[in-house]
């Protein structure tokens, strides 16, 4: 059984489970806390780069001052999402750097949204969180079970997407674009609305992660790995509801 998120799978579990070490052994608890500070880091990085755009005066300024936070935070938080999913032991390290990073991308492009439709960023925010929450609900509750059906579903789905995402970009690098799947007509909407949904659907796969993983004792520092994994989802889940949002926003 495999976890659609790449940051986490059953293997994981597998190879590691039992394994003595200083780090002591990964908590339900344990893994909440660190979710929490990276949530707070990510905070930060946003407030920060959210500020370079709205505290200066002249917009072209602010724009590239922007640009510049969003390009290091989303290069730089691509680099050691990648570095940490093969370091699993340097997560309590790396975690926390991606979270500044990432908070730094995901603050400065929310400033461009929320430049162009007031009030966007506030609404993208309060929709992922409320998604998060009726999600760990609905796991918790065993509303929704996570079966190797619906594993299989979602690992699908979220193949497919990535697949779209590499596609689209390289035909970009040759100034070709895939509208539909960039555009506010009715076909972007419904295209954005799938991705929400599946992306909403890969933190139900990182909740039952984070509580087996607890129950078959992985080492401690697969805590810091657990939250860095919930916040690749939960980074992802933001920008698609963001975006979504934007084209409904652009009918209005």
């Amino acid at each position: 059984m495999k976890s659609s998120n790449p940051t986490m799978n059953e293997k994981l579990i597998r190879d590691f489970a039992f394994q003595r070490t200083e780090s002591g052994v990964m908590t339900v608890q344990g893994t909440v806390n660190k979710i929490a500070i990276m949530l707070l880091l990510a905070l930060a990085g946003a407030a920060f780069s959210w500020s370079k755009f709205f505290n200066v005066t002249e917009p072209a300024a602010a724009g590239s001052t922007v640009l510049v936070w969003m390009l290091v935070g989303g290069i730089g938080g691509f680099v050691v999402a990648l570095i940490t999913m093969f370091k699993k032991e340097w997560s309590p390290i790396l975690a926390p750097i991606y979270a500044v990073l990432e908070g730094l991308f995901i603050g400065a492009i929310s400033a461009f949204f929320e430049a162009m439709y007031p009030g966007l960023v506030l609404r993208a925010v309060s929709l992922t969180f409320a998604v998060l929450f009726a999600l760990l609900f609905a796991y918790k509750s065993r509303i929704i079970k996570v079966t190797d059906k619906l594993r299989a579903g979602i690992f699908a789905a979220t193949a497919g997407i990535a697949v779209a995402y590499l596609v689209s970009f390289i035909l970009g690098l040759f100034g070709m674009n895939m509208s539909f799947m960039h555009g506010g007509g009715t076909l972007g909407i419904i295209i954005s609305l799938v991705i929400v949904v599946v992306a909403a659907l890969n933190l139900v796969l990182d909740f039952d992660f984070i509580e087996k993983g607890s129950q078959a004792g992985l080492p401690g520092y697969f805590e810091w790995y657990g939250a860095f994994g919930l916040m690749v989802t939960l980074i992802w889940l933001y920008l698609e509801i963001l975006r979504l949002l934007s084209y409904l926003s652009g009918r209005d």
